[in-house]
């Protein structure tokens, strides 16, 4: 299907490109209408994120050690510790430039990340620096690999331990009698049980798809394949051993931001985005289908306002980001 827009009920294009919340405007521009980075609208769009809206004020609120909260409770404090704010700038599409996100980006490399593994914990090692070895977890190195890509840590030494980790660690069997042994995989029955964790495949493949194909190794390479099969082997929200029954009625829930959580409308950006338009995805592109409202827009269903450093969007009317999402998907799997 060449006119992609032909699917939806109405086209919310105009709506998204509002002054209202620069991010979706940049992003708008960029993803849906395919402008280059220097086109007057893009750059001027880019300039106002950091100056208007959800950005500065969660910058504001940062302090001069490069974090929020209590230091320590980087990842504890949800969700308003250092964690993630980086994952909600990144997905912002804020500066990384800017020396402020830079100063916040050392301070988790310096306190989460794991200098032996690569992988990035919970807590820091008091004893040896870094993240504390025995707490290195999928999901949050996954989107602190995400986000450090997104603010320009794509050639950083550091960042590409943390690729290592996921391609050396992170597993895709479904509910195996025989689950690997040994570290990290004793440590978190939730993470490294029988059944690897569907949040921690989501995060760490979302994070693999950000390299760009020119940078992706054959372990990367391989990594995507095996990830992207596990992601359709459960038809995106479907138990893989019963097709009938949904894994978590919450994916079907659109949000944003998702921190350590999922939903559809995420997992079809990441296979999309690694360019699949596989029959075990469409029914979940019908329900992308099937929720969208007479003005083509779709609802901001979960949201975690409140327990933010700053509030975004409003729940149940319609998200601007998730619409966006929506949009996304839907051009390249009609496009």
């Amino acid at each position: 299907m060449s006119d992609w827009k032909s699917v939806l009920k109405a086209d919310p294009t105009a709506w998204l490109l509002g002054d209202d919340n620069p991010s979706v405007r940049y992003l708008t521009l960029v993803d849906i209408l395919e402008k280059p980075a220097n086109d007057p609208e893009v750059v001027r769009a880019g300039k106002e994120i950091m100056s208007s809206g959800a950005v500065p004020g969660i910058l504001d609120k940062m302090d001069d050690r490069g974090c929020w909260e209590n230091p320590d409770a980087f990842y504890t404090a949800k969700y308003r510790g250092t964690v993630w704010q980086l994952i909600i700038l990144s997905a912002l599409a804020a500066d990384g430039k800017d020396e402020r996100i830079a100063k916040a980006c050392e301070f988790l490399l310096e306190n989460s990340q794991d200098r032996g593994s690569g992988g990035f914990s919970m807590h820091r090692s008091a004893r040896a620096g870094g993240g504390r070895p025995s707490e290195v977890i999928p999901c949050l190195t996954g989107n602190m690999i995400h986000s450090l890509i997104r603010l320009g840590y794509l050639r950083d030494p550091r960042l590409r331990r943390g690729v290592d980790w996921i391609t050396r660690c992170q597993r895709f069997d479904d509910n195996s009698a025989f689950p690997p042994q040994g570290g990290p995989y004793d440590r978190y029955e939730i993470c490294w049980g029988k059944h690897t964790c569907h949040m921690g495949v989501v995060k760490t493949l979302k994070a693999l798809a950000e390299i760009p194909p020119a940078d992706r190794s054959a372990e990367i390479e391989r990594t995507l394949r095996e990830g992207a099969e596990y992601l359709l082997k459960h038809h995106i929200f479907k138990k893989s051993h019963d097709l009938s029954r949904v894994s978590k009625p919450g994916w079907l829930r659109f949000g944003f931001p998702l921190m350590y959580q999922t939903d559809i409308l995420e997992i079809l950006q990441i296979l999309t985005q690694l360019g699949y338009h596989d029959e075990r995805m469409q029914e979940a592109v019908d329900v992308v289908l099937r929720t969208q409202d007479a003005q083509g827009t779709w609802k901001l269903a979960s949201t975690f306002n409140g327990r933010f450093q700053v509030n975004i969007e409003a729940k149940g009317k319609p998200g601007k980001f998730v619409t966006l999402n929506a949009l996304k998907i839907l051009k390249k799997y009609y496009g």
